[in-house]
């Protein structure tokens, strides 16, 4: 395959992410991961490589937690997502990255994602970065890390939809 083969492929995948979240196919969101697959969103004020393990996330999901998060979100006692929000997920700037790990592909990409819900809209910026490995036919997600343009989420609220 050629680079911008791979690279049009990542583009694609990462669309297509963005359209199930957006239509609340949360349990086909999910199918995206690899059994050791983990959803990550640190402090703005940490670097790139901070690990969760050493430094305050504001998600660290692991596979367990990760399901956990998406049962809860299905459910009307959540609160915070019940009724759920209107999102869309915007991508752009998608840029392949020298891979660390064999057999991975490393990609960067911006967001911005809108959300409504009881009459307030909020948007969330960052970048994410994807480790991604094949399976079979198509990719699937390793890690997910959304890094958020923010000082501080005070003045966004809670994180309480996937980015």
């Amino acid at each position: 395959m050629t680079n911008e083969t791979i690279h049009r492929e990542v583009e694609d995948f990462l669309f297509m992410e963005a359209d199930l979240l957006d239509a609340w196919k949360l349990e086909e969101w999910l199918a995206l991961f690899t059994p050791d697959g983990r959803y990550l969103v640190p402090s703005a004020d940490l670097p790139d490589d901070a690990s969760s393990e050493t430094a305050l996330f504001y998600i660290a999901d692991d596979p367990v937690l990760l399901r956990e998060r998406v049962k809860r979100l299905y459910k009307r006692n959540a609160h915070a997502e019940w009724p759920h929000s209107k999102t869309r997920h915007f991508i752009s700037n998608v840029r392949l990255m020298p891979a660390v790990e064999p057999g991975e592909i490393l990609a960067r990409c911006v967001f911005m994602t809108h959300r409504h819900r009881s009459g307030v809209n909020d948007t969330f910026i960052g970048s994410t970065q994807y480790r991604l490995v094949r399976e079979g036919e198509g990719l699937r997600i390793r890690e997910k890390r959304c890094k958020l343009d923010y000082d501080n989420l005070h003045e966004q609220g809670r994180i309480s939809i996937l980015l």
